[in-house]
C-alpha cells in the first residue's frame, strides 16, 4: 500500500502574493499595541521565508509604500467623485471628511499608517509622503471652503478658507489619533454629524 501524495501547494498568480503580503502587514497593524513589525515576523505570519518577501518588495519601506498607495488611490478616487457630483461646497466638505473618517474606521491598520504611528522607525520619506497626503486633503477642502466663503459674502474668502481648512485637517488627525490610541475603541465617526455642524455651519 502506497502513501497518498501530499496535495501540491498551489502557487499564487503573479501579483497575488504581493497583495497577500500587504493585506497581512495591514492585519498585523490592526493589533492594538502592536510592536514594531519586522520582516521576520511578517514572513512567519505568511509561512514563507524572508527571502520570499524580498522577491516581491525590495525593502520593508517599499511594503509600507504599497499601503500608502492603497490609501491614496482609495481616498482620492472617492474625494474626486464627491467634488464632481456635489455642487454645494458645504456638502463637499462634510462628505469628504465623513468618507475619510469612515475609511479609517473600516481600516484600522491603515489608520496607524495615516497618523504615522506605524512609520516611526521606518524610512523618513514614508512620513513625508503621508504628510503630503494630508496637504492634498487640506488643499481640496480649501477650494470648497473658498467657494463657500464667497457665497456667504466674506470680505476675506481666501484667508477664511485657509484657516478653516487647516482647522478641519487638525480635527481629522485628532480623531484618527484618538482612534489608534484607544486601541481602536473610540470611533473616529463618533457624533460626527453634530461635530461637522459646529465646524462647517
Amino acid at each position: 500500500m502506497t502513501a497518498e501524495a501530499a496535495p501540491a501547494r498551489k502557487r499564487p498568480k503573479p501579483g497575488e502574493r504581493r497583495i497577500q503580503i500587504l493585506q497581512t502587514l495591514a492585519g498585523m497593524l490592526e493589533q492594538p499595541g502592536a510592536e514594531r513589525i519586522t520582516t521576520a515576523s511578517l514572513a512567519a505570519r505568511l509561512e514563507v521565508s524572508e527571502a520570499a518577501l524580498y522577491r516581491h518588495f525590495a525593502s520593508k519601506a517599499q511594503m509600507f509604500e504599497g499601503l500608502i498607495e492603497f490609501i491614496e488611490q482609495s481616498m482620492f478616487t472617492l474625494l474626486n467623485q464627491v467634488q464632481e457630483r456635489e455642487s454645494d461646497p458645504r456638502l463637499q466638505v462634510a462628505r469628504s471628511l465623513t468618507m475619510l473618517l469612515q475609511f479609517a474606521e473600516k481600516n484600522p491598520g491603515m489608520t496607524r499608517v495615516m497618523v504615522g504611528d506605524a512609520l516611526v522607525y521606518e524610512h523618513e520619506r514614508l512620513l513625508a509622503r503621508m504628510n503630503q497626503f494630508f496637504d492634498r486633503i487640506e488643499s481640496m477642502l480649501r477650494t470648497s471652503l473658498r467657494a463657500l466663503a464667497d457665497a456667504r459674502g466674506s470680505l476675506t474668502p481666501t484667508v477664511d478658507a485657509t484657516a478653516q481648512a487647516s482647522a478641519l485637517v487638525a480635527f481629522v488627525l485628532g480623531r484618527l489619533q484618538r482612534y489608534t490610541r484607544s486601541g481602536f475603541k473610540r470611533s473616529p465617526t463618533e457624533h460626527l454629524d453634530a461635530a461637522l455642524h459646529l465646524l462647517v455651519p
